[in-house]
Protein backbone atom coordinates (compact mmCIF):
# COMPACT_ATOMS: atom_id res chain seq x y z
CA UNK A 1 0.00 0.00 0.00
CA UNK A 2 1.54 3.53 -0.93
CA UNK A 3 2.27 6.26 1.45
CA UNK A 4 -0.09 9.45 1.58
CA UNK A 5 2.21 11.84 1.66
CA UNK A 6 1.41 15.33 1.93
CA UNK A 7 1.37 17.44 -1.65
CA UNK A 8 4.45 19.69 -2.39
CA UNK A 9 2.28 22.29 -3.80
CA UNK A 10 -1.60 23.27 -3.03
CA UNK A 11 -3.79 24.53 -5.89
CA UNK A 12 -6.08 27.19 -5.10
CA UNK A 13 -9.07 27.75 -7.24
CA UNK A 14 -11.50 30.91 -6.64
CA UNK A 15 -14.57 29.46 -8.02
CA UNK A 16 -17.22 32.18 -8.31
CA UNK A 17 -14.13 33.50 -11.00
CA UNK A 18 -13.36 30.24 -12.51
CA UNK A 19 -15.80 30.01 -15.98
CA UNK A 20 -15.23 26.42 -16.71
CA UNK A 21 -12.88 27.17 -19.53
CA UNK A 22 -10.82 24.03 -19.13
CA UNK A 23 -7.70 26.24 -19.76
CA UNK A 24 -6.18 24.61 -17.33
CA UNK A 25 -7.62 20.76 -17.88
CA UNK A 26 -6.19 20.81 -21.40
CA UNK A 27 -2.81 22.62 -20.20
CA UNK A 28 -1.61 20.28 -17.51
CA UNK A 29 0.48 17.28 -18.61
CA UNK A 30 0.61 16.29 -15.30
CA UNK A 31 -3.25 15.47 -15.32
CA UNK A 32 -3.93 17.88 -12.09
CA UNK A 33 -7.05 18.99 -13.12
CA UNK A 34 -10.25 17.58 -14.65
CA UNK A 35 -13.70 18.91 -15.48
CA UNK A 36 -16.77 16.98 -13.94
CA UNK A 37 -19.63 17.74 -16.54
CA UNK A 38 -22.12 16.63 -14.68
CA UNK A 39 -22.04 19.01 -11.64
CA UNK A 40 -20.02 21.41 -13.67
CA UNK A 41 -16.95 21.83 -11.16
CA UNK A 42 -13.34 21.74 -11.97
CA UNK A 43 -11.56 19.87 -9.74
CA UNK A 44 -7.76 19.39 -8.99
CA UNK A 45 -5.25 16.95 -7.56
CA UNK A 46 -3.17 18.84 -5.17
CA UNK A 47 -0.55 15.63 -5.20
CA UNK A 48 -0.21 15.35 -8.72
CA UNK A 49 1.11 19.45 -9.03
CA UNK A 50 4.94 19.91 -9.69
CA UNK A 51 4.62 23.55 -8.97
CA UNK A 52 5.25 24.70 -12.71
CA UNK A 53 2.76 27.82 -12.44
CA UNK A 54 1.42 27.23 -16.23
CA UNK A 55 -2.14 26.98 -15.49
CA UNK A 56 -1.87 30.02 -13.37
CA UNK A 57 -0.29 32.02 -15.97
CA UNK A 58 -2.42 30.81 -18.48
CA UNK A 59 -6.12 30.98 -16.70
CA UNK A 60 -7.45 34.20 -18.57
CA UNK A 61 -9.73 35.11 -15.02
CA UNK A 62 -6.50 34.62 -12.53
CA UNK A 63 -9.19 32.19 -10.85
CA UNK A 64 -5.98 29.52 -9.76
CA UNK A 65 -3.10 30.32 -7.55
CA UNK A 66 -0.57 27.40 -7.13
CA UNK A 67 1.18 27.69 -3.50
CA UNK A 68 4.07 25.85 -1.67
CA UNK A 69 2.89 23.15 0.97
CA UNK A 70 5.13 23.70 3.86
CA UNK A 71 4.21 20.20 5.03
CA UNK A 72 4.39 21.81 8.67
CA UNK A 73 5.34 18.58 11.01
CA UNK A 74 6.88 18.56 14.09
CA UNK A 75 9.79 20.41 13.63
CA UNK A 76 13.09 18.63 13.35
CA UNK A 77 16.76 20.01 12.59
CA UNK A 78 18.08 16.64 11.32
CA UNK A 79 14.63 14.78 9.77
CA UNK A 80 13.26 17.68 7.73
CA UNK A 81 10.28 17.43 5.34
CA UNK A 82 12.57 16.87 2.23
CA UNK A 83 14.00 13.46 3.49
CA UNK A 84 10.68 12.06 5.37
CA UNK A 85 9.05 12.51 1.36
CA UNK A 86 11.91 11.27 -0.28
CA UNK A 87 11.78 7.96 2.36
CA UNK A 88 8.57 7.55 1.62
CA UNK A 89 8.94 7.71 -1.63
CA UNK A 90 11.83 5.42 -1.92
CA UNK A 91 10.17 3.08 0.58
CA UNK A 92 7.05 3.12 -2.56
CA UNK A 93 9.12 2.70 -5.40
CA UNK A 94 12.47 1.09 -3.81
CA UNK A 95 14.49 2.66 -6.71
CA UNK A 96 16.48 5.85 -7.56
CA UNK A 97 15.01 9.46 -7.10
CA UNK A 98 15.46 11.20 -10.46
CA UNK A 99 15.53 15.10 -10.27
CA UNK A 100 16.23 18.10 -13.01
CA UNK A 101 17.60 21.48 -12.68
CA UNK A 102 20.56 22.25 -10.70
CA UNK A 103 21.79 21.86 -6.58
CA UNK A 104 19.04 23.89 -4.69
CA UNK A 105 21.32 22.97 -1.41
CA UNK A 106 22.00 26.04 0.78
CA UNK A 107 25.53 25.87 0.09
CA UNK A 108 27.47 28.74 -0.11
CA UNK A 109 27.14 30.82 -3.14
CA UNK A 110 30.46 32.40 -3.59
CA UNK A 111 29.33 35.28 -6.12
CA UNK A 112 27.11 36.49 -3.15
CA UNK A 113 29.94 36.69 -1.26
CA UNK A 114 32.39 38.79 -3.55
CA UNK A 115 32.31 42.46 -4.66
CA UNK A 116 33.54 43.96 -7.48
CA UNK A 117 35.99 47.57 -6.97
CA UNK A 118 35.58 50.43 -8.60
CA UNK A 119 37.93 53.47 -9.95
CA UNK A 120 37.36 56.98 -8.42
CA UNK A 121 39.82 59.25 -8.91
CA UNK A 122 43.37 58.28 -9.81
CA UNK A 123 42.06 55.79 -11.98
CA UNK A 124 38.71 57.32 -13.43
CA UNK A 125 35.50 55.20 -14.68
CA UNK A 126 34.98 54.51 -18.51
CA UNK A 127 31.76 55.63 -19.45
CA UNK A 128 30.42 53.19 -21.96
CA UNK A 129 27.83 54.85 -23.49
CA UNK A 130 30.63 57.20 -25.24
CA UNK A 131 33.56 55.13 -25.04
CA UNK A 132 34.24 51.85 -26.99
CA UNK A 133 34.23 49.31 -24.86
CA UNK A 134 35.46 45.26 -25.82
CA UNK A 135 33.68 42.34 -25.12
CA UNK A 136 34.86 39.86 -28.06
CA UNK A 137 36.46 37.37 -26.73
CA UNK A 138 38.88 34.18 -28.39
CA UNK A 139 38.78 30.69 -27.11
CA UNK A 140 41.56 28.26 -27.89
CA UNK A 141 45.12 27.94 -27.61
CA UNK A 142 47.36 31.12 -27.93
CA UNK A 143 51.03 31.17 -28.44
CA UNK A 144 54.22 31.28 -25.91
CA UNK A 145 55.01 34.47 -27.89
CA UNK A 146 54.39 36.11 -31.11
CA UNK A 147 56.90 36.73 -33.99
CA UNK A 148 56.68 39.39 -36.52
CA UNK A 149 58.72 40.05 -39.74
CA UNK A 150 61.30 42.70 -39.54
CA UNK A 151 60.25 43.78 -42.91
CA UNK A 152 56.62 44.18 -42.91
CA UNK A 153 55.87 43.69 -39.89
CA UNK A 154 52.99 40.51 -40.79
CA UNK A 155 52.67 38.07 -38.06
CA UNK A 156 54.83 35.62 -38.53
CA UNK A 157 53.56 32.91 -35.79
CA UNK A 158 51.33 30.53 -36.96
CA UNK A 159 48.46 30.59 -34.67
CA UNK A 160 45.95 27.77 -33.71
CA UNK A 161 42.15 27.62 -34.86
CA UNK A 162 40.05 30.03 -32.62
CA UNK A 163 36.53 30.43 -31.46
CA UNK A 164 35.55 34.25 -31.74
CA UNK A 165 32.40 35.32 -29.80
CA UNK A 166 30.94 38.73 -29.33
CA UNK A 167 30.47 38.38 -25.85
CA UNK A 168 31.93 36.18 -22.93
CA UNK A 169 28.77 33.76 -22.61
CA UNK A 170 28.18 31.12 -24.51
CA UNK A 171 25.23 28.75 -24.30
CA UNK A 172 26.14 25.44 -22.52
CA UNK A 173 25.66 21.79 -23.27
CA UNK A 174 22.04 20.66 -23.30
CA UNK A 175 21.32 17.53 -25.37
CA UNK A 176 18.53 16.92 -27.54
CA UNK A 177 15.93 14.88 -25.84
CA UNK A 178 16.85 16.47 -22.36
CA UNK A 179 15.46 19.28 -23.96
CA UNK A 180 13.05 20.03 -26.95
CA UNK A 181 13.65 19.94 -30.74
CA UNK A 182 12.18 24.07 -30.44
CA UNK A 183 14.82 25.09 -27.77
CA UNK A 184 17.55 23.66 -29.46
CA UNK A 185 16.55 25.66 -32.79
CA UNK A 186 15.93 29.07 -30.48
CA UNK A 187 19.66 28.50 -28.76
CA UNK A 188 21.24 27.61 -32.54
CA UNK A 189 19.29 30.85 -34.37
CA UNK A 190 20.13 33.05 -31.01
CA UNK A 191 23.91 32.04 -30.98
CA UNK A 192 23.85 33.00 -34.84
CA UNK A 193 22.48 36.34 -34.32
CA UNK A 194 23.94 37.75 -31.51
CA UNK A 195 27.87 35.91 -32.37
CA UNK A 196 28.16 33.77 -29.92
CA UNK A 197 28.40 30.01 -29.73
CA UNK A 198 25.91 26.62 -29.04
CA UNK A 199 26.83 23.62 -27.76
CA UNK A 200 24.78 20.30 -28.86
CA UNK A 201 25.25 17.93 -25.66
CA UNK A 202 26.04 14.75 -25.71
CA UNK A 203 22.36 13.71 -28.10
CA UNK A 204 23.68 14.05 -31.29
CA UNK A 205 22.92 16.96 -33.67
CA UNK A 206 20.16 17.29 -36.14
CA UNK A 207 21.08 17.65 -39.73
CA UNK A 208 18.71 20.28 -40.35
CA UNK A 209 21.04 22.38 -37.81
CA UNK A 210 24.07 21.74 -39.29
CA UNK A 211 23.64 25.29 -41.27
CA UNK A 212 24.24 26.48 -38.05
CA UNK A 213 28.36 25.01 -37.44
CA UNK A 214 30.23 28.04 -37.42
CA UNK A 215 28.19 28.69 -34.26
CA UNK A 216 28.14 25.16 -32.50
CA UNK A 217 30.09 23.26 -30.52
CA UNK A 218 29.56 19.36 -30.79
CA UNK A 219 30.32 16.96 -28.11
CA UNK A 220 31.93 14.04 -28.23
CA UNK A 221 30.85 12.16 -25.03
CA UNK A 222 30.84 8.69 -23.23
CA UNK A 223 27.46 7.88 -25.52
CA UNK A 224 28.87 8.32 -28.70
CA UNK A 225 25.36 9.40 -29.44
CA UNK A 226 25.09 10.34 -33.10
CA UNK A 227 28.93 10.97 -34.11
CA UNK A 228 29.96 10.45 -37.25
CA UNK A 229 32.70 12.26 -39.48
CA UNK A 230 30.14 15.16 -40.93
CA UNK A 231 29.23 15.45 -37.63
CA UNK A 232 32.48 16.73 -36.75
CA UNK A 233 33.21 18.30 -39.61
CA UNK A 234 30.51 20.78 -39.58
CA UNK A 235 31.35 21.94 -36.49
CA UNK A 236 32.95 25.13 -35.16
CA UNK A 237 34.99 23.17 -32.24
CA UNK A 238 34.25 19.46 -30.50
CA UNK A 239 34.12 18.84 -26.52
CA UNK A 240 35.03 15.88 -25.12
CA UNK A 241 32.62 15.31 -22.15
CA UNK A 242 34.49 13.58 -19.08
CA UNK A 243 32.25 14.47 -16.39
CA UNK A 244 29.19 17.14 -15.87
CA UNK A 245 28.83 19.22 -12.77
CA UNK A 246 25.58 18.35 -11.64
CA UNK A 247 26.59 14.59 -11.78
CA UNK A 248 30.49 13.71 -11.05
CA UNK A 249 31.52 10.37 -11.60
CA UNK A 250 28.64 8.58 -13.71
CA UNK A 251 27.20 8.64 -16.99
CA UNK A 252 24.07 10.38 -18.56
CA UNK A 253 20.98 9.18 -18.64
CA UNK A 254 17.84 10.00 -21.07
CA UNK A 255 14.93 8.04 -19.94
CA UNK A 256 12.70 5.77 -22.49
CA UNK A 257 9.44 8.36 -22.00
CA UNK A 258 11.88 11.14 -23.66
CA UNK A 259 13.86 8.63 -26.75
CA UNK A 260 10.61 9.82 -29.80
CA UNK A 261 11.50 8.58 -33.43
CA UNK A 262 13.82 11.67 -34.13
CA UNK A 263 15.43 11.58 -30.65
CA UNK A 264 16.25 8.22 -31.59
CA UNK A 265 17.34 8.55 -35.13
CA UNK A 266 19.41 11.57 -34.48
CA UNK A 267 21.19 9.70 -31.09
CA UNK A 268 21.62 6.39 -33.95
CA UNK A 269 19.46 4.01 -30.81
CA UNK A 270 16.36 2.29 -30.59
CA UNK A 271 13.17 4.71 -30.08
CA UNK A 272 11.53 3.94 -26.60
CA UNK A 273 14.82 2.60 -25.01
CA UNK A 274 16.75 4.56 -21.64
CA UNK A 275 19.89 6.57 -23.63
CA UNK A 276 22.92 5.34 -21.10
CA UNK A 277 25.90 6.72 -21.21
CA UNK A 278 28.92 4.80 -19.63
CA UNK A 279 30.71 6.83 -16.42
CA UNK A 280 33.78 6.73 -17.82
CA UNK A 281 34.63 7.17 -21.53
CA UNK A 282 35.61 3.53 -22.20
CA UNK A 283 38.96 4.65 -24.20
CA UNK A 284 40.16 7.26 -21.74
CA UNK A 285 41.75 6.01 -18.75
CA UNK A 286 45.05 8.02 -18.54
CA UNK A 287 46.26 11.13 -19.68
CA UNK A 288 47.60 9.47 -22.22
CA UNK A 289 44.53 7.90 -23.92
CA UNK A 290 43.43 11.24 -23.09
CA UNK A 291 45.35 12.84 -25.60
CA UNK A 292 45.39 10.54 -27.99
CA UNK A 293 41.47 10.73 -28.46
CA UNK A 294 42.34 14.67 -28.75
CA UNK A 295 44.68 13.79 -31.24
CA UNK A 296 42.63 11.68 -33.08
CA UNK A 297 39.79 14.60 -33.48
CA UNK A 298 42.03 17.20 -34.61
CA UNK A 299 43.34 15.06 -37.30
CA UNK A 300 39.27 13.86 -37.98
CA UNK A 301 38.80 17.21 -38.49
CA UNK A 302 41.80 18.71 -40.68
CA UNK A 303 43.42 20.33 -37.29
CA UNK A 304 41.06 23.63 -38.29
CA UNK A 305 38.80 23.14 -34.66
CA UNK A 306 39.90 23.40 -31.61
CA UNK A 307 38.99 20.57 -29.04
CA UNK A 308 37.70 21.64 -25.32
CA UNK A 309 37.85 18.65 -22.79
CA UNK A 310 34.90 19.39 -20.03
CA UNK A 311 35.18 18.16 -16.85
CA UNK A 312 33.32 18.30 -13.47
CA UNK A 313 34.11 20.78 -10.61
CA UNK A 314 35.96 18.64 -8.05
CA UNK A 315 38.84 18.70 -5.37
CA UNK A 316 41.52 17.30 -7.84
CA UNK A 317 40.07 19.69 -10.80
CA UNK A 318 43.36 21.65 -10.81
CA UNK A 319 45.36 18.60 -11.68
CA UNK A 320 42.69 17.58 -14.13
CA UNK A 321 42.74 20.09 -16.17
CA UNK A 322 46.45 20.51 -16.10
CA UNK A 323 46.81 17.26 -17.20
CA UNK A 324 43.93 17.96 -20.27
CA UNK A 325 46.18 20.79 -21.45
CA UNK A 326 49.22 19.24 -20.85
CA UNK A 327 47.17 16.52 -23.82
CA UNK A 328 46.43 19.08 -26.35
CA UNK A 329 43.10 20.52 -25.09
CA UNK A 330 42.73 23.72 -26.57
CA UNK A 331 39.83 25.14 -23.90
CA UNK A 332 38.65 23.46 -20.59
CA UNK A 333 35.47 23.91 -19.64
CA UNK A 334 35.16 23.21 -15.15
CA UNK A 335 31.23 22.51 -14.35
CA UNK A 336 30.50 23.15 -11.00
CA UNK A 337 28.00 21.45 -8.40
CA UNK A 338 25.17 24.11 -9.05
CA UNK A 339 25.54 22.84 -12.67
CA UNK A 340 22.09 22.07 -14.40
CA UNK A 341 20.91 18.18 -15.82
CA UNK A 342 17.53 17.05 -17.42
CA UNK A 343 17.79 13.69 -15.60
CA UNK A 344 20.19 12.50 -12.38
CA UNK A 345 20.10 10.86 -9.49
CA UNK A 346 18.99 13.65 -6.31
CA UNK A 347 22.05 11.84 -4.30
CA UNK A 348 23.86 12.65 -6.56
CA UNK A 349 23.25 16.18 -7.47
CA UNK A 350 22.77 17.18 -3.77
CA UNK A 351 26.09 15.56 -2.60
CA UNK A 352 29.14 15.28 -5.49
CA UNK A 353 30.89 18.20 -6.27
CA UNK A 354 32.45 21.56 -5.28
CA UNK A 355 31.74 24.73 -6.13
CA UNK A 356 32.68 26.84 -9.63
CA UNK A 357 33.93 29.62 -8.08
CA UNK A 358 36.77 27.72 -5.81
CA UNK A 359 37.22 25.02 -8.61
CA UNK A 360 37.78 28.13 -11.47
CA UNK A 361 40.19 29.98 -9.11
CA UNK A 362 42.19 27.23 -8.39
CA UNK A 363 42.43 26.03 -12.18
CA UNK A 364 43.70 29.02 -13.17
CA UNK A 365 45.91 29.52 -10.55
CA UNK A 366 47.57 25.84 -11.18
CA UNK A 367 48.20 26.91 -14.71
CA UNK A 368 49.17 30.29 -14.23
CA UNK A 369 51.83 28.54 -11.83
CA UNK A 370 52.95 25.61 -14.26
CA UNK A 371 53.18 28.34 -17.00
CA UNK A 372 50.62 27.15 -19.29
CA UNK A 373 47.47 29.24 -18.67
CA UNK A 374 47.69 30.79 -22.35
CA UNK A 375 48.00 27.13 -23.86
CA UNK A 376 44.08 26.80 -23.49
CA UNK A 377 41.06 29.08 -22.35
CA UNK A 378 39.04 28.62 -19.42
CA UNK A 379 34.47 28.22 -19.51
CA UNK A 380 33.02 28.51 -16.23
CA UNK A 381 29.96 26.60 -15.79
CA UNK A 382 27.59 25.90 -13.39
CA UNK A 383 24.86 28.44 -12.01
CA UNK A 384 25.68 31.40 -13.46
CA UNK A 385 22.70 33.78 -12.61
CA UNK A 386 23.55 37.01 -13.74
CA UNK A 387 25.80 39.38 -15.49
CA UNK A 388 27.62 40.36 -12.49
CA UNK A 389 28.20 36.41 -11.83
CA UNK A 390 29.90 36.59 -15.44
CA UNK A 391 32.29 39.41 -14.63
CA UNK A 392 33.43 37.81 -11.30
CA UNK A 393 34.07 34.61 -12.92
CA UNK A 394 36.30 36.08 -15.51
CA UNK A 395 38.20 38.04 -12.45
CA UNK A 396 38.66 34.53 -10.95
CA UNK A 397 40.58 33.00 -14.61
CA UNK A 398 37.72 32.29 -16.55
CA UNK A 399 38.00 33.36 -20.52
CA UNK A 400 33.99 33.20 -20.88
CA UNK A 401 31.25 31.27 -19.31
CA UNK A 402 29.02 28.93 -20.02
CA UNK A 403 25.15 29.40 -19.54
CA UNK A 404 22.31 27.08 -19.77
CA UNK A 405 19.75 26.66 -16.96
CA UNK A 406 19.51 30.49 -17.19
CA UNK A 407 18.91 30.58 -20.22
CA UNK A 408 15.82 27.80 -20.15
CA UNK A 409 14.80 30.48 -18.13
CA UNK A 410 14.59 33.23 -20.56
CA UNK A 411 12.84 30.99 -22.67
CA UNK A 412 10.10 30.27 -20.19
CA UNK A 413 11.12 27.44 -17.57
CA UNK A 414 9.62 28.07 -14.18
CA UNK A 415 12.44 24.88 -12.49
CA UNK A 416 9.90 23.15 -11.27
CA UNK A 417 12.96 20.23 -11.79
CA UNK A 418 10.77 17.55 -13.39
CA UNK A 419 12.85 17.46 -16.60
CA UNK A 420 13.19 13.55 -16.19
CA UNK A 421 9.50 12.98 -16.82
CA UNK A 422 9.11 14.17 -19.91
CA UNK A 423 6.14 16.48 -19.60
CA UNK A 424 7.77 19.82 -19.26
CA UNK A 425 4.35 21.87 -19.42
CA UNK A 426 6.46 25.15 -21.24
CA UNK A 427 7.21 22.69 -23.99
CA UNK A 428 11.28 22.71 -22.71
CA UNK A 429 12.57 20.26 -21.29
CA UNK A 430 10.22 17.39 -23.55
CA UNK A 431 10.07 15.47 -27.02
CA UNK A 432 6.23 15.15 -26.99
CA UNK A 433 5.33 16.78 -30.14
CA UNK A 434 1.68 18.20 -28.42
CA UNK A 435 3.94 20.00 -25.59
CA UNK A 436 6.89 20.83 -27.90
CA UNK A 437 4.44 22.84 -30.16
CA UNK A 438 4.21 25.39 -26.49
CA UNK A 439 7.31 26.95 -27.05
CA UNK A 440 7.76 29.28 -29.82
CA UNK A 441 11.18 28.83 -31.16
CA UNK A 442 11.02 32.16 -32.62
CA UNK A 443 9.84 34.06 -29.84
CA UNK A 444 12.35 32.03 -27.58
CA UNK A 445 14.99 33.21 -29.61
CA UNK A 446 14.35 36.92 -28.76
CA UNK A 447 14.05 36.26 -25.80
CA UNK A 448 17.68 34.85 -25.99
CA UNK A 449 19.46 37.30 -27.73
CA UNK A 450 17.87 40.34 -25.30
CA UNK A 451 19.56 38.25 -22.57
CA UNK A 452 22.41 38.36 -23.83
CA UNK A 453 22.10 42.10 -25.42
CA UNK A 454 21.12 42.73 -21.06
CA UNK A 455 23.83 40.98 -19.57
CA UNK A 456 26.66 42.74 -22.53
CA UNK A 457 25.50 46.18 -21.69
CA UNK A 458 25.68 45.41 -17.99
CA UNK A 459 29.05 43.73 -17.99
CA UNK A 460 29.88 46.98 -20.10
CA UNK A 461 28.61 49.11 -17.01
CA UNK A 462 30.26 46.85 -15.00
CA UNK A 463 34.09 47.24 -16.65
CA UNK A 464 33.42 51.22 -16.87
CA UNK A 465 32.76 51.34 -13.38
CA UNK A 466 36.57 49.68 -12.98
CA UNK A 467 38.06 51.73 -15.16
CA UNK A 468 38.64 48.95 -17.56
CA UNK A 469 37.41 49.41 -21.61
CA UNK A 470 38.21 45.51 -22.43
CA UNK A 471 37.05 42.13 -20.79
CA UNK A 472 40.98 40.74 -21.75
CA UNK A 473 41.97 43.23 -19.20
CA UNK A 474 40.22 41.41 -16.05
CA UNK A 475 40.50 37.76 -16.86
CA UNK A 476 42.39 36.52 -13.59
CA UNK A 477 42.46 40.24 -12.28
CA UNK A 478 41.49 39.44 -8.62
CA UNK A 479 42.76 42.74 -7.74
CA UNK A 480 39.24 44.00 -8.73
CA UNK A 481 37.37 41.64 -5.88
CA UNK A 482 36.89 41.79 -2.68
CA UNK A 483 35.55 39.13 -0.10
CA UNK A 484 32.73 39.72 2.27
CA UNK A 485 31.71 37.33 4.87
CA UNK A 486 34.36 34.63 3.73
CA UNK A 487 36.59 32.35 5.55
CA UNK A 488 40.26 32.66 5.47
CA UNK A 489 41.08 29.71 3.83
CA UNK A 490 38.26 30.53 0.95
CA UNK A 491 39.50 33.68 0.32
CA UNK A 492 43.11 31.96 0.16
CA UNK A 493 41.57 29.44 -2.21
CA UNK A 494 39.82 32.06 -4.28
CA UNK A 495 43.25 34.41 -4.23
CA UNK A 496 41.31 37.29 -3.22
CA UNK A 497 41.17 39.50 -0.02
CA UNK A 498 38.76 40.66 2.29
CA UNK A 499 36.85 44.11 2.02
CA UNK A 500 38.87 46.85 3.52
CA UNK A 501 41.88 45.58 2.88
Amino acid sequence: MPFFAPAQFIVDRDDARCIRCKVCVNQCSFEVHSYDAETDEVRSRDERCVGCHRCEALCPTRALAVRFNPMEIRPNANWRPEHIRDLQRQADTGGVLLTGAGNDKPFRIYWDHLLLNASQVTNPSIDPLREPMELRTFLGRKPDRLDFDDLDGELTTELGPQLVVETPIVFSGMSYGAISYNAHLALNQAAQEFGTLYNTGEGGWPAEFRRFGNRTIVQCASGRFGIDLDYLESAAAVEIKIGQGAKPGIGGHLPAEKVTAPVARTRMIPAGTDALSPAPQHDIYSIEDLAMLIGALKEATGYAKPVCVKISAVHNAAAIASGAVRAGADIIAIDGLRGGTGAAPKVIRDNVGIPIELALAAVHDRLVKEGIRNHASILAAGGIRSSADVVKAIALGADAVYIGTAALVAMGCTLCQMCYTGKCNWGIAVTDPWLTKRLNPDIATRHLVNLLRAWSLEIKEMLGGMGINAIESLRGNRLQLRGVGLEDWELKVLGVRGAGA
